[in-house]
């Protein structure tokens, strides 16, 4: 049953550093507030067909490559759901940023570091572009043994 037009919904999901997030369908229970069964019959799916095309009328999941695969579901795609089809105004995507993770600052350590390296390169002399001018330089700076 569709909701009266006035109610709000916002869709609160989290995001991984600026990733496309896709969301499951509990998430999508919760921000729908539907039961989980009402949620699978909107639903645009079919036992014959892995990836039905795309029906104005239901909540379209994200490409699946195999039956045992979860639906996930794009979080654009359950805002239009709601909005169009639902009848929910007021409709607002927002994505937030997850907290950091060790992976997160272990990779913003070493892009750090690699700047560091970048502008060391950059401030170093060019080198020469001819091999055989480099080679002569290199021979002349190592003492002969």
């Amino acid at each position: 049953m569709p909701e009266a037009p006035s109610q709000a919904l916002p869709l609160a999901l989290q995001a991984e550093a600026g990733a496309e997030t896709l969301i499951s369908i509990d998430e999508v229970q919760r921000t729908l507030n539907r039961s989980r069964a009402s949620v699978y019959r909107y639903t645009n799916t079919d036992p014959r067909n892995l990836n039905p095309p795309f029906n104005p009328r239901k909540l379209n999941p994200e490409y699946r490559s195999d039956q045992k695969e979860p639906l996930v579901f794009h979080p654009h795609e359950v805002a239009r759901f709601a909005r169009d089809v639902l009848r929910i105004k007021e409709v607002t995507v927002e994505v937030l940023n997850s907290p950091s993770t060790a992976t997160q600052q272990l990779l913003a350590s070493i892009l750090e570091e690699l700047r560091a390296i970048r502008t060391q390169l950059d401030g170093a002399e060019a080198p020469p572009a001819d091999l055989h001018l480099h080679r002569q330089q290199h021979s002349q700076a190592r003492p002969a043994a």
